[in-house]
């Protein structure tokens, strides 16, 4: 497999455009352009380079093995920017660390001597900071979530199967589950027909959380210190530039415009408290923390809760688009009683099998017409004698998709200056 830069090489080549055009319309300097174009550096994040892409009129399947590429380059940058220790010669002993030095016994103040008193002074006020500090950090996230540990902006549900009280590591699922049943905020994995329809109040969760510092990356990532392997997500991803959809409790005189971009989505919809209307795609990469190959033996979609369809505005990403383009993906229909997940336009089913070197990249693509869904994925996993699963959300709450049949549909023209009336009168 290519580099990064070989890939964006071929792209631009194909394209046609020059480095002086590309780099116009992406916002940076030519130079810049040139040095991820020569491997000379890694784009911090993904966003740059998935716009060169689709300047470049990559394909669906050219997009996702872009982003395969950029993961890895941004993996081995990480490695080289971790120092190794010097190793000490071989019967070298470590020299003992610095007493205090002895005062003498009548010693005369001086200036130099009282600098050096406050500068001690300070350090081990500094020092105690910093142990008060790490203590504090502990107890909170021992405290959190049941005792869970959850990394910035991630979520965690599962926990390793070996543990000293079932050292054979069996029943770790059994167990990880129990522990979700008893929590309140995740009811059972698949809700009865009886408890479709309940309403709810037709508003964004407030314990969903909106922060638009963490949404407005539009990735989550979701750990668990335990397991062998992480994922991230984008949970709302454009197929085509007229695919997104969302509902807004708002007039449209009071929506501002749409996101120019995928990538500033998930900051307009959490300032707006809106949900995607009617389908969602959501992209979600896995990839191994350690050499070992883990095997991803399935996913499972997981309903939170269910109610009506949001009684909303209808917002369209784009209009005046062409057709949609089909994307290799897991779709599942959410308005079924017990959803599941199945291959769509060419997807091979599970299993799959990660590392840190091949990380897999699926699209997810959820639809609803007669309800409003939270719900999330749990990803089944094995290495060696070790199994669990994995929750993957949106940044620690349910993804949120809600039917919008009926609803009054607004779009912006390209080159206007407000929403249009209801495209659909």
């Amino acid at each position: 497999m290519g580099s990064l830069a070989e890939l964006l090489r071929e792209l631009k080549g194909r394209s046609g455009l020059s480095y002086g055009v590309l780099a116009k319309r992406l916002h940076m300097s030519t130079s810049t352009l040139h040095r991820y174009c020569n491997g000379d550096a890694v784009p911090v994040e993904f966003a740059p380079v998935e716009r060169f892409a689709r300047l470049c009129k990559a394909s669906p399947e050219e997009l996702v093995e872009v982003h395969r590429r950029w993961i890895l380059a941004d993996a081995a940058r990480g490695r080289k920017a971790e120092p190794e220790a010097p190793e000490a010669p071989v019967g070298a002993e470590a020299a003992p660390p610095p007493g205090p030095e002895q005062p003498d016994p009548d010693p005369e103040p001086t200036p130099e001597a009282e600098r050096g008193k406050r500068r001690r002074v300070v350090a081990v006020g500094a020092v105690v900071a910093l142990v008060v500090g790490a203590g504090s950090v502990a107890l909170a996230l021992n405290g959190s979530d049941g005792g869970r540990e959850r990394a910035a902006g991630a979520s965690a549900s599962a926990s390793p199967s070996a543990t000293p009280g079932n050292p054979s590591g069996k029943g770790g699922r059994e167990e990880a589950a129990g522990d979700r049943a008893e929590k309140k905020d995740k009811p059972s994995s698949s809700p009865s027909r009886k408890d479709k329809g309940k309403d709810t109040p037709g508003r964004p969760d407030a314990s969903e959380g909106s922060g638009k510092g963490a949404a407005a990356a539009g990735e989550g990532r979701s750990e668990d210190l335990g397991a062998p392997i992480t994922a991230r997500t984008r949970p709302y991803v454009y197929e085509s530039p007229c695919s997104q959809h969302f509902l807004v409790n708002r007039k449209p005189n009071q929506v501002p415009q749409p996101p120019a971009v995928e990538q500033d989505a998930p900051g307009w919809a959490a300032d707006l408290g809106a949900v995607s209307a009617g389908e969602q795609l959501i992209e979600v990469t896995v990839q191994g923390m350690g050499k070992d190959t883990v095997v991803l033996q399935d996913m499972q979609v997981r309903v939170q809760s269910t109610s009506s369809p949001l009684a909303w505005n209808d917002f369209q990403m784009g209009v005046g688009c062409g057709g949609n383009v089909s994307t290799k993906s897991f779709g599942v229909d959410l308005d079924d009683g017990t959803p599941r997940l199945s291959p769509k336009a060419g997807q091979r089913d599970f299993p799959y099998k990660v590392s840190e070197s091949d990380p897999e990249v699926f699209y997810v693509k959820a639809n609803t017409e007669a309800h409003d869904v939270r719900w999330y994925l749990e990803l089944e996993w094995s290495s060696g004698k070790r199994h669990n699963v994995l929750r993957i959300d949106d940044q620690g709450k349910p993804f949120r998709t809600s039917g919008n049949v009926g609803r009054p549909t607004y779009g912006w023209p390209l080159g206007g200056s407000k929403w249009e009336v209801p495209l659909d009168s």
